[in-house]
């Protein structure tokens, strides 16, 4: 990697448009199904079917959602490599086993009655959907681990490659459906299109990673030694559950949601067209969560491309806030609800103002992206879960309190506490993102380190403070922010 003082925003842009095409390319998956599902028969049963089935999807997902960046950090040598792949086999195993678990009839049946209290045509609906994405949690699992060894190779584009892949085997399957079978429901042809378009990107990015593989195997002579924080199954663990965690907290408030909208006003209309806002609002946003990843290999061990990381993000965050605005605020939103996403009259009605709602989300995302950057290259990742803890308590206060005191619909009900819950995550993380800031400008100011020189900088502050207890890494307080220039 180049060094942080010749870091410029070209860089950064280069750097980050492979990573933003591929998610900008899964964000079209949720758009594209919609579509599909608007243009089938019954589109609103089967448009909140659908949601519903994504939602439950989501959340037995999540534990594995991590594992690519476990892949990045750890998967050095063939220990690594072998260990973390029986690891991810085992969470895969157990993920598909929950899954199982809920789509038993008993355990089914009283989620969909007893806790969302659906209608029985709908409960049905989404049983089967449910069913037909049985494969695709594990097989998110199975190819983020590949993901990940392909990543730390520097080999990007291959990973780019396995989500067009994807994209293509799921838009034949769906339209497949669609026209030989048009009597099927939508939000089951939704869900095996899904299930078909990642299970084909799982086997293909296997293929590419190969060679890879390969050499991960077979160790030349010479190799370095096993790297990462130690490779028994226990540490892996330790080195894991705080990231899952996270995943975990923030993938439950899909399922929440599901279930505060089922008790709003007009809980079917909002079921139905959350998706697709979800789905359009995801475009924009996937350019911010794309982020993360510029901001953790760009701004060095000592935190020197923060200048140019931040700069870039704003620049990136007001493009995307007024990009999505564009959409919301203009007959834009029309044309996409009603001739791209299929939606009747009716419910595009509805959608229009929880579109405007979301609009500074996208930007959000940028700026929460950033702020988990900066955390993560400081070694302190634990705030990381607490922020995605309080967001999601927030939402569910939030939405809690507008259907049950304010008698909302659910639609703007949920877009409402998402963009509350976002703002009370940032805010909770400027605590300890500006802790690094402060600490750099005071250690600099009293002129205890060289600028930039990270290794002196933290053997020094190792000898003027005490690490925290909760955390064994470089306190937070004495990272260095770099002093390349704006």
């Amino acid at each position: 990697m180049e060094k942080s003082k010749s870091l410029s925003l070209r860089d950064i842009l280069i750097f980050w448009i492979p990573l933003a095409a591929t998610w900008l390319m899964m964000a079209f998956e949720g758009p594209f199904i919609a579509a599909v599902i608007a243009r089938m028969v019954d589109p609103k049963f089967n448009l909140a079917a659908y949601g519903i089935a994504f939602s439950f999807a989501l959340i037995i997902e999540a534990p594995i959602i991590m594992l690519m960046s476990a892949s990045i950090a750890l998967v050095g040598d063939s220990t690594a490599f072998f260990k973390l792949r029986r690891y991810t086999h085992l969470l895969n195993l157990i993920i598909t086993l929950l899954m199982i678990a809920l789509l038993t009839p008993p355990a089914f049946d009283f989620i969909a009655f007893r806790v969302l209290d659906l209608p029985a045509d709908l409960a049905h609906l989404t049983h089967i959907a449910t069913i037909l994405l049985l494969p695709w949690p594990s097989a998110i699992g199975y190819r983020r681990f590949y993901q990940g060894i392909l990543i730390r190779n520097k080999l990007t584009h291959l990973v780019g490659k396995g989500t067009f892949i994807r994209l293509c085997s799921m838009t034949l399957s769906a339209l497949g459906a669609w026209h030989f079978l048009p009597s099927v429901s939508g939000a089951w042809v939704g869900s095996f299109a899904l299930s078909a378009g990642v299970l084909m990107e799982a086997a293909s990015i296997r293929y590419m990673a190969r060679h890879v593989v390969r050499r991960l195997r077979e160790p030349q002579s010479g190799a370095a030694p096993p790297t990462g924080p130690g490779m028994s199954y226990l540490q892996i663990t330790q080195f894991y559950y705080p990231l899952a965690l996270s995943s975990i907290l923030g993938l439950s408030a899909q399922p929440m949601i599901t279930f505060f909208v089922g008790q709003s006003r007009f809980p079917i209309e909002s079921l139905a067209v959350l998706p697709v806002i979800s789905s359009v609002s995801f475009i924009f946003k996937s350019l911010g969560l794309s982020y993360q990843e510029v901001g953790v290999a760009l701004l060095g061990d000592s935190l020197t491309g923060y200048r140019k990381i931040r700069t870039f993000a704003i620049r990136l965050g007001l493009t995307l806030v007024a990009a999505l605005s564009l959409l919301a605020f203009t007959p834009l939103s029309r044309f996409w609800f009603s001739t791209v996403s299929g939606l009747s009259n009716e419910l595009m009605q509805f959608s229009l103002v929880p579109l405007m709602i979301v609009t500074i989300l996208p930007g959000l995302e940028v700026m929460i992206s950033f702020q988990r950057s900066v955390l993560v290259n400081s070694k302190k990742t634990f705030p990381i879960t607490i922020a995605t803890a309080i967001e999601v308590a927030v939402i569910m206060l939030t939405l809690s309190g507008m259907i049950h005191w304010f008698d909302s619909t659910g639609a703007v009900a949920a877009c409402t506490a998402l963009l509350i819950g976002r703002i009370a995550a940032i805010g909770f993380l400027a605590f300890p993102f500006r802790s690094v800031m402060m600490g750099f400008r005071r250690l600099a100011a009293q002129s205890i380190i060289e600028p930039g020189s990270s290794i002196d900088f933290q053997d020094r502050c190792h000898r003027q403070q005490r690490p925290q207890n909760t955390n064994r890494s470089i306190p937070v307080s004495c990272m260095p922010l770099g002093d390349d220039p704006d």
